[in-house]
């Protein structure tokens, strides 16, 4: 039996978060401090989490820099950036 796509789908995305890590590097890539401050409420654990788990779905990629103090920052892949319809289409859909 095949799996539904929207399940699938939520298995990615629907945990808490996610779609709101998607919508900040929707803007271009971050740091993981400008992620936290974007995410005031979020524990710095649960963004390392969720950021990991982007990573191996392949939505989000790391980047890490040979400077000191080490820099790494956080961007969508292409698959990532497919997101941005429906993170905008959540958006208008909570503002009515």
């Amino acid at each position: 039996m095949t799996e539904d796509p929207l399940v699938r789908a939520l298995a990615v995305v629907g945990h808490k978060w996610t779609l709101l890590i998607i919508d900040d590097l929707v803007r271009g890539p971050r740091r993981f401090t400008e992620i936290e401050r974007s995410l005031r409420y979020a524990n710095p654990k649960m963004i390392t989490t969720r950021l990991r788990e982007l990573e191996a779905a392949g939505l989000v990629s790391r980047s890490t820099y040979a400077e000191v103090p080490p820099r790494v920052e956080y961007a969508l892949t292409e698959q990532g950036r497919a997101l941005r319809p429906v993170v905008n289409a959540l958006r208008r859909w909570g503002s009515r």
